[in-house]
C-alpha cells in the first residue's frame, strides 16, 4: 500500500515523463511530419476591363455566374468602332486608287520620256551638223546659236521628265502592294480599327465565377477601368511553415490538407514549389540606410516561409478564395511518419467540427 506521498511522487514522474515524451514528439515532428494552420486558399482574381472606352450596350452575366474562357461577358456600344473601320477600309481604298493614279501617270511619263529622249537625239544631230557647216562658214553664229538652244532645251525637257519619274516612282513605293509603304500604313489603321471593334465584346479570360459587377447599359467604361472581378476556378493552397520545418521539403513532397470548410475530410496533396522569400527579406531601395530590426528577446520569433501546395484530387465543391485549411507534410516515410501523420491530421480534421 502507497502512502500519499508514494502517490505524489509517482504521478509528479508520470507528469514529468509525459511532458518529456510530448517535448520529444513535438520537436521530432516539427521536422519530419510538420503542421501548420496557416493556410489559405488562393483563386487568382482577375479585374476585368474593356480594352476600349465606350457606353455598355449590353451585359450577359450577373454577380456569381460561372463562365467559361471565351463566353462574352458584356458589349460597348460598336457604332462608333463600326464606322473607324468603314472610314480605315475607305482611306485604304483611296489609297489603293491614288497608287492606280501614279501608275497611270508613270506609264504617261515614260511615254512623254522617250518622246523628248528622240527629240533631243534629233536635235543634237541638227546641231552638229550646223557646227559642221558653221566650220565651212555656211551657217551663221545666229543660227548656230538658235540650234544649240534648242538642243539644250531638248535635252533639259528630258532631265526633268526623268526626275518627274523619280519623283512619281518613290511615291509609288513598292509595286509588291504587300511590301508598298503607303498601303501598309493604311492596312495597319484598318486591323488596328477592326481590332478595336472586337474588343467592344469582352469576354472571359479563364474558366471562373463573376463577382462584384460594377456595370449596367449605359454605363461608361473607361478602358483599363475594372468593371468586375473574374475569380478562376484553378485554386493555389499557400501554407506558411517555420523553416527549420522545411529542411527536408522539396517540389513533390507529399502532403495533407484539412479545410475549415470541410470537417473530417482529410485531402492528399504535395508541394509543388516554394517562394523564393518575403517581404521582411526585401530591402526597399529608397536611398536610406539600413535598418536593423531591434529585439530584446533573447529567443526570438520563427521566421515563417511559404510553400505552395497543390491537392491530388478535386474537391467536392469549389470553395471561395481566402478559405482557411491546414497543410501536414511528408518529409519522412517511415513508420513514424505513416502511423503519427496519420494520427495528427485525423485529429485536427475531427477539431474542426468544434472551432
Amino acid at each position: 500500500m502507497m502512502t500519499p506521498e508514494q502517490k505524489f511522487a509517482r504521478w509528479v514522474r508520470v507528469s514529468i515523463g509525459s511532458f518529456l515524451l510530448m517535448f520529444v514528439y513535438f520537436i521530432v515532428a516539427d521536422i519530419w511530419i510538420p503542421l501548420t494552420p496557416d493556410a489559405t486558399v488562393l483563386r487568382v482574381v482577375t479585374p476585368v476591363s474593356a480594352r476600349v472606352s465606350g457606353y455598355v450596350a449590353r451585359v450577359h452575366v450577373h454577380n456569381n455566374s460561372q463562365v467559361k474562357q471565351g463566353d462574352l461577358l458584356f458589349e460597348l456600344d460598336d457604332t462608333p468602332f463600326v464606322n473607324k473601320v468603314e472610314a480605315a477600309r475607305i482611306a485604304l481604298h483611296q489609297a489603293q486608287l491614288s497608287n492606280d493614279q501614279l501608275d497611270a501617270q508613270l506609264a504617261a511619263a515614260r511615254a512623254n520620256l522617250k518622246t523628248a529622249q528622240l527629240t533631243a537625239r534629233n536635235d543634237k544631230v541638227t546641231f552638229d551638223r550646223y557646227q559642221r557647216l558653221s566650220a565651212m562658214q555656211n551657217v551663221s553664229q545666229q543660227d548656230l546659236d538658235k540650234v544649240r538652244t534648242t538642243w539644250q532645251t531638248s535635252e533639259q525637257a528630258v532631265h526633268n521628265i526623268e526626275a518627274s519619274i523619280s519623283e512619281l516612282t518613290i511615291a509609288r513605293g513598292e509595286r509588291d502592294d504587300s511590301r508598298n509603304v503607303t498601303l501598309q500604313k493604311y492596312r495597319n489603321a484598318l486591323e488596328e480599327a477592326q481590332l478595336n471593334l472586337g474588343w467592344t465584346k469582352i469576354r472571359a479570360e479563364a474558366d471562373g465565377t463573376v463577382s462584384n459587377v460594377q456595370l449596367s447599359p449605359g454605363w461608361y467604361a473607361s478602358a483599363g477601368s475594372a468593371a468586375l472581378a473574374l475569380v478562376n476556378d484553378k485554386t493555389d493552397i499557400v501554407a506558411d511553415f517555420r523553416e527549420k520545418s522545411l529542411r527536408h521539403t522539396v517540389a513533390g513532397t507529399d502532403a495533407a490538407v484539412v479545410f475549415d470548410a470541410l470537417p473530417g475530410q482529410v485531402f492528399h496533396a504535395h508541394v509543388t514549389s516554394s517562394d523564393a522569400g518575403i517581404l521582411a527579406g526585401q530591402e526597399a531601395v529608397d536611398g536610406q540606410l539600413s535598418q536593423p530590426e531591434e529585439s530584446n528577446r533573447w529567443v526570438r520569433d520563427a521566421q515563417r516561409m511559404r510553400i505552395h501546395v497543390a491537392l491530388d484530387q478535386p474537391l467536392p465543391k469549389t470553395l471561395p478564395t481566402g478559405a482557411r485549411a491546414t497543410v501536414q507534410l511528408y518529409n519522412s516515410e517511415g513508420p513514424f511518419a505513416s502511423f503519427f501523420s496519420g494520427l495528427q491530421i485525423h485529429l485536427v480534421s475531427l477539431l474542426h467540427y468544434v472551432y
